[in-house]
């Protein structure tokens, strides 16, 4: 399902030729450091092209981030709530493109980016996201990254970017807003259930920053201890006071 070609009858086809308008969602919370170096890269991977908007979806940042964001004349909003979920929703409401890209601020896609987005549209996927690199070499870092090529809900992450039509994601009705955990992972289930999902066969390059601000192998742990809570069903006041608890240098 994820990298092979779609039987015809289960394609969603969009117009022969069809160039979808594209609006890229990146949802900020005090990330003057890493924004312009995105956004520099944006401009430089997509030179060229017409009907495309950057919107930065801030949540009240208390350094330049959104200074930052505006010298490089890009949309930037202030979002009502705090939250990558909540952010994500309010951004998308303010678009125009058919097709939503959502990008964390220090994550970058592949060059060319944008071709592989209209592809996928093109063959009938309705939403998808890269594979995971992270820009360190550490050997546990390349197999937490090489994990996200399988087939598998649970190793579907934010870092990955996630691209989807509006129309789906207007009917599965956007992120869950009352999660400040795991809302990448519970959107993708849903997008899954309702249309068919790309997994693009290369990568989006993302930070090892929190990896190495509280060492690989603890982060992980942390990351996996929370992951089976939430699959459990544990609250997400729990979740979060946990991952608090546990990791240095959060946002939530």
């Amino acid at each position: 399902m994820f990298a092979t070609a779609l039987p015809a009858s289960h394609r969603q086809d969009p117009p022969v030729n069809a160039r979808p308008r594209l609006s890229i969602v990146i949802p900020t919370y005090n990330e003057g450091p890493t924004i312009r170096a995105l956004l520099d890269y944006l401009r430089q991977a997509t030179a060229g092209e017409v009907g495309l908007e950057i919107i930065v979806a801030d949540a009240g940042s208390t350094d330049d981030t959104r200074q930052r964001a505006q010298r490089e004349g890009v949309t930037v909003l202030t979002c009502p709530r705090k939250g990558r979920a909540a952010q994500m929703n309010h951004g998308a409401r303010q678009t125009t493109g058919e097709l939503l890209y959502f990008l964390h601020a220090d994550s970058f896609p592949p060059p060319n980016f944008l071709h592989d987005l209209r592809q996928a549209h093109q063959q009938g996927y309705a939403s998808g996201c890269y594979r995971l690199t992270f820009d360190h070499p550490h050997w546990f870092l390349r197999f937490s990254a090489w994990c996200t090529r399988l087939p598998l809900t649970a190793v579907r992450f934010g870092d990955q970017s996630l691209f989807v039509r509006r129309e789906l994601f207007e009917q599965v009705g956007g992120f869950r807003e009352d999660l400040l955990i795991m809302e990448d992972q519970e959107i993708v289930r849903r997008l899954q259930a309702r249309a068919p999902f790309r997994l693009l066969p290369r990568a989006v390059t993302t930070s090892a920053r929190k990896y190495l601000d509280n060492g690989v192998y603890r982060l992980q742990g942390a990351f996996t201890l929370i992951a089976g809570l939430y699959w459990l069903g544990v609250s997400q006041r729990r979740l979060v006071g946990l991952y608090r608890k546990l990791i240095k240098q959060d946002k939530l």
